[in-house]
């Protein structure tokens, strides 16, 4: 009987976190018009493709950047939901796989050109920033974008890359992705593993991640970095030693090392939309 119970607890609490995640947001940071740079950023916080961290890696970063005069876009895609992760419950179809974020980053690039006018954004200077797994789709939303409608530059936070790699890969976050089943299909997880699909006409990439990271293994960024180099990317790859994971934008998670992060990139990004 109590097996019963939890069982019906579970899926309502699933099904509850369903509806609540169903729903795609883009919620709009515009730069006030007298420092607008027309830089427009598409933010994707982490979650390990299973929830959002709509505060640290999604409203502080998009605050931050609307600060220093860039349009930040802050977007709640589609994910597995904590309780079909931790049930395994998307085996009876409940929860969001890949590609249900993809197709929202999408929608949100091409929501982001279709508006640039009236949001003060130049159609060339549109790019996507991920933290953890949104890194993972920040990268995605170049490298698998089926539209017209490209970032034309990228920025992946301590990114989750590689899906396939025995010892670097972040399995909660290719659970989330993939879901019970497909995590196992060898196919599946090569073809979103982000290193092996670099191509020359990648957009400029911004790559910073922490050795000490302990959730997703700092080699996942070494990997893309290769990965860049070898297709000769423009792009600048940041190792800090110290800062862990999950910072954001934040000026009180991280390290003081980590947080140097924010100071570079706003230099890098001024440059490149000179």
């Amino acid at each position: 009987m109590m097996r019963y119970i939890l069982f019906l607890l579970f899926s309502l609490i699933s099904l509850y976190a369903q509806a609540n995640t169903t729903k795609v947001v883009l919620k709009p940071y515009l730069a006030d018009s007298a420092n607008n740079t027309g830089i427009a950023v598409i933010v994707c916080p982490g979650g390990s493709y299973s929830w959002l961290d709509m505060k640290t890696e999604g409203e502080g970063v998009a605050e931050w950047l609307q600060s220093h005069g860039i349009n930040a876009y802050v977007l709640k895609y589609r994910v597995a939901t904590v309780a079909a992760y931790i049930t395994g419950f998307r085996v009876l179809g409940i929860g969001h796989k890949y590609p249900d974020m993809l197709e929202d980053v999408e929608a949100a690039l091409e929501y982001v050109y279709k508006h640039a006018q009236e949001d003060g954004v130049d159609t060339k200077k549109i790019g996507v920033m991920g933290f953890s797994a949104g890194g993972h789709l920040c990268m995605s939303s170049y490298l698998y974008n089926r539209t017209v409608y490209k970032p034309v530059f990228l920025c992946p936070v301590y990114p989750v890359v590689s899906m396939s790699h025995p010892d670097y890969t972040h399995r909660r976050s290719r659970r989330g992705a993939l879901g019970v089943w497909r995590q196992w299909n060898k196919t599946m997880r090569d073809s979103l593993s982000l290193e092996k699909h670099i191509t020359p006409d990648c957009p400029p990439v911004f790559l910073v991640n922490c050795q000490d990271d302990p959730i997703v293994k700092y080699q996942n960024s070494e990997l893309l970095d290769s990965a860049l180099t070898a297709n000769q990317i423009p792009h600048i790859y940041i190792q800090y030693e110290t800062g862990g994971h999950g910072f954001g934008a934040s000026e009180s998670k991280g390290t003081s090392e980590s947080q140097q992060w924010k100071q570079t990139f706003l230099q890098w990004i001024l440059n490149l939309n000179q």
